[in-house]
């Protein structure tokens, strides 16, 4: 099934761009997902089963550093923007 993913990261520390931009980067690495950013948030399309895995990964990764919160919405069934 296919899904999108709207994902928001909020690292509580000063410099918090660096963190932000390393997870959206990141992201952009994997094959099969199709991810977008705005300056509220990150929209990330692709396999279901798929993006939680990346997203588990990642996010994993990027909890090893500052405390930080996430906030997202998982929305099964959506196809990316033109497909």
């Amino acid at each position: 099934m296919r899904a999108a993913v709207e994902i928001s990261m909020y690292p509580l520390t000063g410099e918090y761009r660096p963190p932000i931009q390393d997870f959206i980067d990141r992201l952009n690495t994997h094959p099969g997902l199709t991810v977008r950013t705005n300056t509220l948030a990150t929209q990330i399309w692709g396999e279901l089963d798929h993006v939680m895995a990346v997203l588990t990964q990642e996010m994993s990764r990027s909890a090893q550093g500052p405390q930080l919160v996430f906030v997202m919405k998982v929305l099964p069934g959506l196809a990316p923007p033109g497909s």
